[in-house]
């Protein structure tokens, strides 16, 4: 398993099991399956709604003695209800008692969009707050706090663009260490990308196979299905392999973690294995052709009447 590093010299196993959209019931097995294929990354998050079945299935694997705390990367993040400098420590420490676990690997800010405490999803203008009354550096700065006190030892962000990283960078005490964004063939998000390298911020890509279980609301009509795509089709033949791990394998082989979801035994075998797919030059150069700067989590979610938020504030 290829690891990406840190500044400080530790390691991110670069695929990890990814629990958005896993339902209650069904993300404790598949926790546990993952760690019995080999997984030692799992990416996590309170709006998820199953962090505690996350905790439980963590918990039992630790006194089975199938592995230790220190030997499996957890990853979780703040929401966007919790921006203020006070409510940033009392949230990661909701998601500590619901991991059943005493740090994080990493804690990310979830979105650059603040909320009104208590509001999970915004359903009109008046739930949110906007970045001049909670302003990102404000969050920033209790996230580097919560750092200091050994409750997560890394932190960064997720959804953020150059022009948020840049004011975390030019305002912050710590930089950013991980930027997790939309990432897959049909939106590479280069400028992106090459900034966060440039930088030496690491990336993590969030739906990585195109997102299809998503909800319905949250779906286009008509949208192209990642993974009928001809040319991840053809590629997959000819490696012998499914299209998910065509997916999967693209972004580890542009050095960037990767998170793919499954609740299914056989899939999270089968992704974890994709991971040692070699994908040739010009195998890449194929797949970056595919590129339509298309996303599947739009954000419109936060731009609807009265938000102070637009696409073009969220995504630049």
């Amino acid at each position: 398993m290829k690891l990406l590093e840190f500044s400080n010299g530790d390691l991110l196993p670069i695929l990890g099991l990814g629990t958005w959209k896993s339902k209650k019931g069904e993300v404790y097995n598949a926790v546990k399956a993952a760690i019995k294929a080999g997984y030692r990354h799992i990416d996590c998050a309170p709006i998820y709604g199953n962090e505690a079945e996350v905790g439980k299935a963590l918990h039992e694997s630790f006194d089975e003695g199938i592995i230790e705390r220190k030997d499996i990367w957890i990853t979780s993040k703040l929401w966007n209800d919790s921006h203020a400098r006070e409510h940033v420590e009392p949230a990661l420490q909701k998601t500590l008692d619901d991991l059943q676990l005493d740090y994080l690997d990493l804690y990310l800010i979830h979105w650059p969009v603040a909320l009104k405490k208590g509001v999970n999803m915004a359903h009109s203008g008046s739930d949110f707050l906007s970045l001049q009354d909670v302003p990102l550096i404000e969050t920033w700065t209790a996230m580097e706090d919560v750092k200091d006190k050994d409750l997560t030892k890394h932190i960064g962000v997720s959804n953020f663009n150059v022009e948020h990283l840049k004011t975390i960078i030019d305002q912050g005490k710590d930089r950013p260490e991980m930027n997790q964004i939309e990432l897959h063939p049909y939106l590479q998000q280069n400028e992106v990308v090459k900034f966060c390298k440039d930088e030496h911020i690491l990336l993590t890509a969030y739906s990585p196979l195109g997102s299809s279980d998503r909800p319905d609301a949250l779906k286009a009509d008509n949208e192209p299905v990642l993974l009928e795509d001809p040319a991840i089709l053809q590629l997959a033949r000819e490696k012998n392999a499914s299209p998910a791990q065509i997916l999967i394998a693209w972004s580890v082989n542009r050095d960037i973690a990767v998170i793919p979801k499954s609740v299914n035994e056989q899939r999270i075998n089968e992704n974890y294995e994709s991971s040692q797919i070699e994908l040739t030059d010009g195998e890449m150069e194929k797949l970056a052709q595919l590129d339509k700067g298309m996303r599947y989590v739009t954000g419109e979610f936060w731009t609807m009447k009265d938000s102070p938020y637009t696409l073009e504030d969220i995504w630049g």
